[in-house]
């Protein structure tokens, strides 16, 4: 397998490619400062410097199980990740940006991080709760009890905070096939942004307040699986005028967590080579 990570510029539609390495490397962050992104691949955390394109280690301490939901704070002080490496299934953790031993946030096993608001009191991830295994929507601020979003309507899914911080986007099957909704960040006003036949994951509005980015797979896919034709589609924050802005060998993996630069000027994602 080889993994590409590739740079689209919205406003000409010019890719480039950043960094082509064998294996499997997933999930591009953009950092605050713009000139790095974060990465993950065999359990470890990398960064990728713009200047030198580079998989560069991060010590993540005990965390040497990081799957591909992590992502940077706001300030840029802070790496929130999500590991397996206690046993018990997926937890969050937070840790210095430059490195260091993890402290566990998350109450309970399993959750996976997917976005933290824009003042960065707030994270927001998915878990599953009580020996289900239906899929929900939760937030956290750390220190006190998480709070359920979603109740067991389908599997929800990539939840990503607006840049004002008042709403969440999310995909949700409860209609029949992975589609993207919104609602507030209460957990209030769920609403579906638009219907269509594909299977749509992993919605990110971009900082700028002026599109969203989603990962669209194959009409019939289940879950999110990695290495189908995939496209990425750019629309309005209300799902209106969508367009597929490109089309590879891609998913699990390829936008899983926030990808947007800091301008929304371009996003990062990752596609693959068999």
């Amino acid at each position: 397998m080889r993994s590409i990570i590739e740079i689209y510029e919205v406003a000409s539609g010019n890719v480039t490619e950043l960094l082509a390495v064998e294996g499997r490397i997933e999930a591009p962050n953009w950092a605050p400062s713009g000139d790095w992104l974060l990465v993950n691949g065999d359990g470890r955390l990398f960064r990728v410097p713009f200047d030198r394109p580079a998989l560069v280690p991060v010590n993540s301490g005990a965390a040497v199980r990081c799957n591909n939901d992590h992502g940077i704070s706001p300030d840029g002080t802070t790496i929130i990740l999500s590991s397996h490496h206690e046993g018990t299934g997926s937890q969050v953790y937070v840790m210095p940006v430059a490195g260091g031993e993890p402290v566990k946030v998350s109450p309970e096993a399993p959750s996976w991080w997917h976005g933290v608001s824009p003042d960065g009191r707030v994270l927001t991830y998915v878990a599953a709760r009580g020996g289900s295994r239906v899929i929900d929507v939760y937030t956290l601020v750390p220190g006190a009890e998480e709070t359920r979003l979603t109740r067991g309507e389908g599997h929800c899914d990539g939840p990503d905070f607006s840049p004002d911080g008042a709403s969440i986007y999310y995909n949700c099957d409860r209609g029949g096939h992975a589609q993207i909704w919104v609602m507030a960040a209460d957990g209030s006003g769920q609403r579906q942004l638009f219907e269509d036949g594909f299977v749509n994951w992993f919605p990110h509005p971009s900082p700028d307040g002026q599109r969203l980015l989603y990962l669209a797979y194959p009409a019939g896919t289940t879950g999110h699986p990695a290495d189908l034709e995939v496209a990425l589609v750019l629309c309005d924050p209300d799902g209106r005028n969508r367009r597929r802005v490109r089309e590879f060998t891609g998913g699990q993996g390829t936008i899983n967590v926030p990808c947007w630069a800091p301008d929304g000027s371009a996003f990062a994602y990752v596609r693959f080579e068999p």
